[in-house]
């Protein structure tokens, strides 16, 4: 008898990422079958990212952008996975995150009254402006998911906070966890060039990985904080800055124009996964505004300064393990010199642990789906950091 299916929907390079753990787990498991489909948001980055975990799509949906309008994405989509589901229709579907994918697949699933299972469920910034739109986006998946996967416990009582029944929440930890802790361990030679070339040459100098790539970040904000690498390169002889850029041309040329013919100081396309990961692990310090590197720096011992005003993963700054410095050029100089001049200080802020996971998140997000299909007994809910495990399903608060 074949396994009930579930499908997983991913549009984007963090979509991906955070799917494939789950992919991975559901077939160990063997009580489902999942069905990869790449949505068609970012088609090639979905691809590249599923490569460094030696999975491909399964389906790919061929959504054709005339505007490039986020009404006109969200409205192609929905109609394709309804055209898909109505020949091939899952158990379960599976979305994650906040993305145009997310909400596209959770509307289109529910309309046909299959059951929505939410991974990374409650982040909320409480500012429908920032990010935008994600934060609408995540706020109405929460209205239509059958199961709601919060990655820790504060996200889980944001979703109590809005009558989510407690019964349909469960704290799992972060599967972006499980993807790079699996991916850095194999330590696979840098396929960027220049990322190759630049860390055989570093020496013994300190890798200062930077991102910079939501829309909120470019322009005005982008000049400042291109401002404070010219600034911390020219004050550290002893730093190596790695600059992964957007692929928006616009973006691309903003980055080189503002560190053109500085020294130590390597631009990049965007990375693949297992590359990103790699830096990830060896850098002393990481100036970013992306939610999944916020996430994933502290299983690393690795600090973040956030380039963002406001950050809904609010755990990192609870836990020490980050600090919100937005685009003000002189703060982001004067908290990354802090670190800078101070190994102590840089690794008193990751000694507490990584707060979004312990590497297990993919296995109970496999189990959980399965019992909500009635399959297996639910899983336990993701230890806090400071205390026992428990067998309670559901938020453990």
């Amino acid at each position: 008898m074949s396994l009930p299916e579930v499908h997983l929907i991913g549009g984007t390079r963090p979509e991906a990422v955070k799917l494939a753990p789950v992919v991975l787990a559901m077939r160990e498991a063997g009580l489902l079958a999942p069905v990869l489909v790449a949505s068609g948001q970012h088609p090639a980055m979905v691809g590249q990212a599923l490569a460094a975990f030696d999975l491909t799509p399964d389906v790919t949906l061929q959504v054709e952008r005339g505007t490039g309008s986020q009404a006109e994405l969200l409205t192609e989509m929905i109609r394709q996975l309804d055209e898909l589901w109505t020949a091939r229709t899952p158990a379960a579907v599976i979305v994650q995150g906040d993305t145009t994918t997310s909400l596209a697949g959770a509307l289109a699933a529910f309309w046909r009254r299959i059951p929505v299972v939410h991974l990374e469920a409650g982040l909320r910034s409480g500012d429908l402006d920032s990010p935008f739109p994600e934060e609408a986006n995540r706020r109405l998946v929460a209205q239509v998911a059958a199961l709601h996967l919060a990655p820790t416990p504060l996200a889980a009582m944001n979703l109590l906070d809005e009558n989510i029944a407690t019964a349909d929440v469960l704290i799992a930890g972060n599967t972006v966890v499980d993807a790079t802790l699996a991916v850095a361990a194999r330590r696979m030679p840098f396929e960027n060039a220049q990322v190759a070339a630049a860390r055989a040459a570093a020496g013994d100098r300190r890798l200062v990985l930077v991102t910079a790539h939501r829309r909120e970040s470019w322009g005005a904000p982008l000049d400042r904080i291109l401002a404070a690498v010219r600034e911390l390169v020219s004050r550290y002889a002893d730093i190596d800055v790695i600059l992964p850029s957007h692929p928006n041309p616009a973006v691309r040329a903003q980055v080189e124009a503002g560190l053109a013919g500085i020294e130590r100081v390597t631009v990049t396309d965007p990375l693949p996964y297992p590359d990103l990961s790699r830096l990830l692990s060896e850098a002393y310090l990481v100036l970013t505004d992306s939610g999944g590197i916020q996430e994933e720096a502290p299983s690393f011992g690795v600090p973040a300064l956030v380039l963002r005003d406001v950050t809904e993963r609010v755990e990192s700054l609870h836990a020490g393990c980050a600090r919100l410095v937005g685009s003000d050029t002189d703060l982001i100089v004067k908290e990354a010199a802090e670190l800078l001049d101070s190994r102590v200080r840089r690794d008193a802020m990751t000694a507490g642990g990584n707060p979004y996971g312990d590497g297990l998140a993919a296995r109970r997000t496999a189990q959980a789906t399965a019992a909500v299909l009635g399959l297996t007994e639910a899983p336990d809910a993701m230890p806090a950091l400071d205390s026992p495990a428990t067998a309670t399903y559901g938020a453990s608060l």
